[in-house]
């Protein structure tokens, strides 16, 4: 669809005019294209955005799950420290009668891998799911600062 609608007359259709509504896709053809099955499985994955923000008592994750309930999502961690937030989104289910126009809600299998700190209280994390924010609480181990000690310099 060209981005600039046409005042002329009616819808045209020439790929080659600037103001026609197609839409030239030059890897239409091509095995990984955007309408291929391999697309659209790891189109849930893209879609899956992760904010890793750091805390002075902790790593904090939180990722984007619209639509989710906690019941969808996996958690886990691996022993070499490795985080892991998993789950799948449903297709929605298509009816006989529906006639779609738009789809753009991705589903699918998603999966997002985060390599923990030495900081990094293993036992301790958790996690909760609120508005379809999961939130994952990573404690860190308390860095123990130095003694110091004044030392009176003698004349």
């Amino acid at each position: 669809m060209s981005l600039i609608p046409s005042f002329f007359g009616s819808r045209r259709s020439n790929i080659l005019d600037p103001f026609s509504l197609e839409i030239w896709d030059p890897f239409k053809d091509f095995p990984f294209s955007s309408e291929s099955q391999f697309a659209k499985e790891t189109s849930a994955l893209v879609d899956t955005r992760v904010d890793w923000k750091e805390t002075p008592e902790a790593h904090v994750f939180k990722a984007d799950l619209p639509g989710l309930n906690k019941e969808e999502v996996k958690v886990e961690v691996e022993d070499d420290r490795v985080l892991q937030i998993s789950g799948e989104r449903k297709v929605e289910k298509e009816e006989k009668k529906d006639t779609w126009h738009r789809v753009e809600r991705s589903s699918g299998k998603f999966l997002r891998r985060f390599r923990l700190p030495e900081n990094a209280k293993m036992d301790q994390i958790k996690a909760s799911m609120e508005n379809g924010v999961l939130t994952v609480t990573v404690p860190k181990v308390e860095v123990k600062k130095p003694d110091v000690k004044s030392i009176e310099i003698s004349s």
